[in-house]
């Protein structure tokens, strides 16, 4: 089982929302033992209120995703059995933890609402709150 969590701290006042979130992806097997692999991703520098900050900042938690469902920046970790099952996990959570309508509409644009809700990613507060 993968577990993972994000963890989002907001610092307003800067013109942007700045969002630390982190992957965890458990039961990562390297050498019989279990692992916890985490990855940082920031929205530092990014204007969450456009489209293209929010566009890159997906690509960001994306990218942090891939990483710890695959090597987790370590030689001797053993990818789990699905990692793409694990990506796409990591990758909801994160989405649902941050809980901006922007990047959940971003999330949307290549994710049906059937995988929106398979993560907790409450799409009807999102539509409501517009």
């Amino acid at each position: 089982m993968y577990a993972k969590r994000a963890f989002i701290s907001d610092w307003p006042g800067f013109g942007a929302t700045i969002i630390v979130c982190a992957f965890i992806a458990g039961s990562v097997a390297a050498k019989d033992q279990d692992f916890t692999v985490a990855y940082q991703v920031t929205s530092q520098g990014l204007d969450l209120t456009k489209p293209a900050g929010t566009h890159e900042f997906y690509s960001r938690l994306k990218h942090a995703a891939e990483i710890v469902c695959t090597h987790g920046m370590r030689v001797d970790l053993v990818p789990p059995s699905d990692p793409q099952g694990c990506y796409e996990k990591a990758l909801g959570n994160a989405i649902r933890s941050a809980n901006l309508p922007r990047l959940t509409e971003v999330y949307l644009e290549t994710h049906s609402l059937g995988d929106a809700a398979t993560h907790g990613i409450d799409v009807l507060a999102m539509m409501a709150a517009k």
